[in-house]
């Protein structure tokens, strides 16, 4: 069972820090996972954060820097020196070092990089720093295990026992060929059963070799590892030469800052924010959607100012106002929602657009006549048959169109190479708003006759 942060243990813990009660601090939280000792100093003020950031040991503090908030992060490492940052990179790999260091000034990162002791360590990082960070190459690590096809099985275990060492997780030795080309998977119970002098050729599997570019977006790199259910893949480039391998940790990073990104974009947050971020920051992500929101607002009032003599006739037709809005807001968000998840998870990709809207049409109209047979009781106690058809008639078609732009726009957002995450948000359903009031009152104003 894993640590569970409580109350009265970070009460404990700054008062240990108050009164520099070291010996609490290293009985009770040193002995803890560095990814809840990072969760704990992530709970603390800067001050006591850094403190019992110092007390580490120098291979623990590198393991909490890594899970620590990012914010957090970047203001303990603004206390370091160059020579400093460098020591701590050298513990870690080459990947989280890379974006360590990867939003330091040009010149930072020359000097931090010039500090470094271990040349192949200080390559490794230069090398990654040349890749987009949301692609295979930026996400990479170039810690891993290879073997040579051309090895016998004696030479074989030598050499790889050489490349543990640099390498905290094993979970795939990889085949290249003379050229450094990525031939295959070498599986360890064939290694440990093998004649030693049996070649590395003879045993590899190089069927079915999945393997992603440098060059491949980040999103493509998790599909394909959710896909094949794997907890590593190696990393070619253009010539297929074996340069990095990508850890399922790393692809659970990028998955969950997707998700974050669709849930701000669906929320009407236009940039990916923190809630600890400034107010100006947070405001300039959410004003333009706010915007649009206000332009429907408006075109709103407008379409309702065209109805208004038939609305001052048949007053009652405004007290369905708020209902039909909300029901054609609604119904589109979750047709997109649907048709977004689909688009996410590139499942039924090759339906065609037209079997999806009427699918989708279908259900509209299917929930639609559920909801206007009810909507017509109601309208028909309280006031009359006619509001009761108006409003029914209105509901059923505005739930059905609802459900068309739900589909429609999400799609076209796509086939335009557009998140189509903003189809979830106040962009459809401002548009549903002003299509529902124009349909509803037009049907009420023909239907009095006026």
């Amino acid at each position: 069972m894993g640590f569970e942060l409580t109350k009265k243990f970070l009460e404990l813990l700054i008062t240990a820090i108050e009164q520099k009660d070291t010996s609490w601090v290293e009985k009770n939280l040193f002995v803890l996972h560095h990814a809840d000792i990072a969760e704990i100093i992530d709970k603390l003020e800067f001050e006591d954060s850094a403190y019992l950031y110092n007390l580490l040991a120098e291979e623990l503090q590198v393991a909490v820097l890594v899970e620590l908030d990012e914010d957090l992060r970047d203001n303990i490492i603004r206390t370091f020196s160059s020579k400093e940052i460098a020591d701590q990179l050298e513990f870690m790999d080459s990947d989280d070092a890379t974006d360590l260091i990867s939003e330091f000034p040009k010149e930072q990162i020359e000097e931090v990089i010039g500090h470094i002791s271990d040349v192949e360590t200080a390559e490794d990082i230069v090398d990654l720093l040349n890749y987009e960070p949301d692609t295979a190459g930026g996400l990479m690590q170039k810690e891993f295990i290879q073997a040579k096809a051309e090895w016998p099985v004696n030479r074989c275990v030598v050499e790889l026992r050489k490349q543990a060492e640099e390498v905290e997780k094993i979970f795939t030795i990889y085949v290249v060929d003379e050229n450094n080309k990525l031939v295959g998977y070498l599986s360890l119970k064939s290694l440990l059963f093998a004649n030693p002098t049996t070649k590395i050729s003879n045993l590899y599997q190089s069927k079915n070799i999945i393997s992603v570019k440098t060059s491949d977006d980040n999103e493509d790199v998790a599909r394909i590892m959710e896909k094949y259910d794997l907890v590593s893949v190696p990393v070619v480039d253009i010539q297929n030469k074996l340069v990095g391998r990508i850890t399922i940790d790393d692809v659970v990073d990028v998955i969950m800052d997707e998700a974050d990104k669709d849930f701000q974009l669906a929320s009407g947050i236009s940039e990916n924010i923190e809630s600890s971020d400034s107010v100006w920051r947070i405001s300039r992500a959410r004003i333009p959607w706010l915007l649009i929101g206000l332009l429907g607002g408006v075109l709103g009032a407008y379409v309702i100012s065209m109805f208004e003599g038939g609305i001052s006739k048949v007053p009652q037709l405004a007290f369905f106002i708020p209902l039909i809005t909300a029901m054609g807001g609604n119904v589109g968000v979750q047709s997109s929602a649907i048709v977004v998840q689909s688009l996410a998870r590139e499942t039924d990709q090759f339906g065609s657009t037209f079997k999806k809207l009427r699918k989708e049409a279908l259900v509209g109209l299917v929930n639609g006549l559920l909801l206007s047979i009810i909507i017509y009781g109601i309208a028909f106690v309280f006031h009359s048959a006619t509001l009761g058809f108006v409003v029914s008639v209105s509901l059923l078609t505005v739930v059905v169109f609802a459900a068309i732009f739900g589909t429609l726009i999400p799609l076209m957002l796509y086939k335009y190479k557009i998140d189509p995450a903003l189809a979830t948000g106040p962009f459809i359903t401002t548009l549903n708003d002003v299509l529902g009031l124009f349909i509803y009152l037009t049907i009420g104003v023909l239907a009095y006759g006026m």
